[in-house]
C-alpha cells in the first residue's frame, strides 16, 4: 500500500494560505480524481452542478447540485468530481482565519463539525455570490483585498451555519455553552487522542469536571465522553491504517499504545476486525 502523504499548505505568504479557485478547469476534459489523503489545513467543496463520490472519514457522500463539504484538518478523505462539475474549492491554514471575536470562532467550529450539507437553490446562489465575490477579490488583489476576503469568509461561515440550526429552536446561553464545550472536546481529541485517553484529562482541559463533560456529551450526542474518544482512537487508527505503510505496531504506538497486542484487541473490539484486516479489506 502506497504511502500518503499529508497535503500541507505554506504559511509565509497569504497566497499561499489561503485559496479560492474554480473547479470547471480541474474538470474541464476528464474527471477530477484525488486519491485517499489528509491535510494540515481546512477544505471546503461547493458543488453548484454536477456528480461524484466524496468519501471523508470512511463515510461515503453523493456529490450532488447544491452541495457543501467542509472538512477539518486531519481528517482523511478521497474525491471523485465528474467532468463538467461546477463549483468552488476552498482552503486556508488554521491560524489564517483566526478572528479575536469568541463568537466568530464558534461560528468556525460549528461550520466545520458538519462534513457535508445539501442545501436550497436559493440558498446556494446566495453562498455562490460570496464566493464569486471572494474569487474575484482573490484573482484581482486591489486595494486591501485581503481584509475583504475575511470579511467575506465570515460571512460565508455564518450562512454555512444556518444550514444545520433549527428555525423553530430558540437559543439560550446555556445551549451555546454546552454547544461550545462540546466543540471544543472535539478539537482536543483530534490534537491529542495519542497522548491522553482518559475524560478527566480533557475535563480537566476544558476547565469542567468529568461530570459535567459527561453530562455535555450525553445531551449531545447521547454518548458518554470515553465512548467519544474510543470512538476517535478507532477513527485515528484507521485514518493511519489506510493512509500510510506504517505496520500495526507502529499505528500502536502513535496511538499512545505501549502493548500493540491490547491495541489490536481494542480495535477488534470496536470494529470486529483486526487492524490487519481492516487494511486489507479497504484495498
Amino acid at each position: 500500500m502506497p504511502n500518503i502523504p499529508v497535503r500541507k499548505l505554506k504559511e509565509a505568504y497569504f497566497e499561499e494560505r489561503f485559496s479560492i479557485r474554480k473547479t470547471e478547469p480541474l474538470v474541464m476534459e476528464k474527471e477530477l480524481v484525488h486519491d485517499l489523503h489528509r491535510h494540515d489545513f481546512y477544505f471546503a467543496l461547493f458543488i453548484k452542478k454536477g456528480k461524484g463520490i466524496h468519501e471523508i472519514d470512511f463515510v461515503n457522500y453523493e456529490v450532488s447540485d447544491y452541495s457543501v463539504f467542509f472538512l477539518r484538518p486531519g481528517q482523511v478523505h478521497q474525491l471523485r468530481l465528474n467532468k463538467g462539475t461546477s463549483g468552488f474549492m476552498l482552503q486556508f491554514a488554521p491560524d489564517f482565519y483566526s478572528p479575536h471575536e469568541n463568537p466568530a470562532i464558534q461560528v468556525l467550529r460549528k461550520v466545520s463539525n458538519k462534513n457535508h450539507c445539501q442545501v436550497t437553490s436559493a440558498r446556494f446562489e446566495h453562498i455562490f455570490f460570496l464566493l464569486e465575490t471572494m474569487f474575484r477579490e482573490y484573482s484581482e488583489k486591489k486595494f486591501q483585498y485581503k481584509e475583504s476576503i475575511m470579511a467575506y469568509l465570515g460571512i460565508l461561515f455564518i450562512e454555512l451555519a444556518r444550514q444545520s440550526a433549527n428555525p423553530n429552536k430558540t437559543s439560550d446561553s446555556s445551549n451555546s455553552y454546552t454547544q461550545e464545550r462540546m466543540e471544543m472536546f472535539k478539537e482536543l481529541l483530534e490534537k491529542h487522542i495519542g497522548t491522553k485517553k482518559q475524560v478527566s484529562q480533557y475535563a480537566e482541559m476544558l476547565n469542567i469536571t468529568p461530570y459535567q463533560l459527561n453530562s455535555i456529551t450525553k445531551n449531545t450526542l447521547q454518548k458518554t465522553g470515553s465512548e467519544l474518544i474510543n470512538e476517535h482512537i478507532v477513527l485515528e487508527a484507521k485514518r493511519l491504517l489506510i493512509a500510510t505503510t506504517n505496520q500495526v505496531n507502529q499505528v500502536a504506538d502513535l496511538l499512545g499504545y505501549d502493548d500493540p497486542s491490547y491495541f489490536i484487541r481494542f480495535f477488534k473490539k470496536h470494529t470486529g476486525l483486526t487492524p490487519e484486516a481492516f487494511r486489507q479489506n479497504f484495498k
